[in-house]
């Protein structure tokens, strides 16, 4: 089982909200997750960027990949 960090797309219509979530690689975008470590609103000015330290390094450590979007969040971060 792949377990990926990424994105899950809340919100309205035209006004975009993320939850950086871990879930099986499987599931679909907006589907079942594993557990919520952040969240990214890019609708702010400067855009907000949270996530739970502790828990990002366990997944991390533990074998979750990120993805694309995810990883270039976390080097704003700080993180990875």
């Amino acid at each position: 089982m792949a377990v990926k960090m990424r994105l899950k797309r809340m919100g309205q219509k035209k006004a975009p909200f993320y939850r950086i979530v871990v879930a099986d690689s499987r599931s679909p975008r907006d589907g079942k997750f594993i557990e919520e470590i952040g969240y990214y609103d890019p609708t702010r000015e400067p855009s907000v960027i949270k996530f739970d330290e502790e828990a990002t390094k366990k997944w991390i450590a533990t074998g979750a990949q990120p993805t694309e979007t995810v990883g270039k969040l976390l080097k704003i971060a700080g993180i990875q």
